[in-house]
Order: structure tokens, then sequence, then C-alpha cells
């Protein structure tokens, strides 16, 4: 997960799809998490949101993203919960740097 250039942003997202039944709900965080992973980015998930680092727009549209996919999956609807870091400069802390010392 080592990266060459700091990141700019980091964004920590937390889908809650409204579906029936808990394995629904997993079942389509699970897409979303699949989904986070296809991009390429540095992901970390976590019990109850998920890490992904990279470009600021990139991220944000990453973000909508995951919310159109628990539609597409079968949510009724969706809420998230989102934070993020943002240094247009670069050098947002990395997940590995937040992380690795924990392990």
């Amino acid at each position: 997960m080592e990266q060459t250039k700091q990141p700019e942003a980091s964004l920590a997202i937390q889908v809650l799809p409204k579906a029936a039944g808990g394995d629904e709900v997993l079942r389509i965080v699970d897409a979303v998490i699949a989904y986070l992973k296809s991009t390429g980015l540095p992901v970390f998930v976590g019990p109850f949101e998920t890490a992904v680092e990279g470009d600021f727009d990139r991220l944000w549209e990453i973000a909508g993203e995951c919310q159109r996919i628990c539609l597409r999956e079968g949510a009724e609807s969706v809420s998230a919960a989102i934070k993020t870091a943002y240094k247009p400069q670069g050098g947002v802390w990395s997940i590995e740097k937040k992380v690795a010392h924990h392990g």
C-alpha cells in the first residue's frame, strides 16, 4: 500500500443502505467495498467505514458512486457518513502512516 507521493486527500465513507434484512445490507455494502477496491486507489476496510485516498475530486466522484451502487443493488434508499481530509499541495497522512504502527 506504500505510495511514492503523499495523497492530497483522504475520504472515509460509511454507507447505510435501507434494505430488507441484515444479510441484504451486508451484500450491498460488500458490493460498495468491491467497487472501492477496484478503483486502484489505496483502500482500508474497517468495521464501520472504509477509507480511500487520492485526488480530492476523484474521491468525491467515488463517494457519489458508492451511493448509486447501493441503489442499483436494490436498496430503497441510502444514507452515508463521509469524512475527508484535504491538503491541495499534497501531504495528507496516508492510510499506511495512520495505521502501520497498530499492526
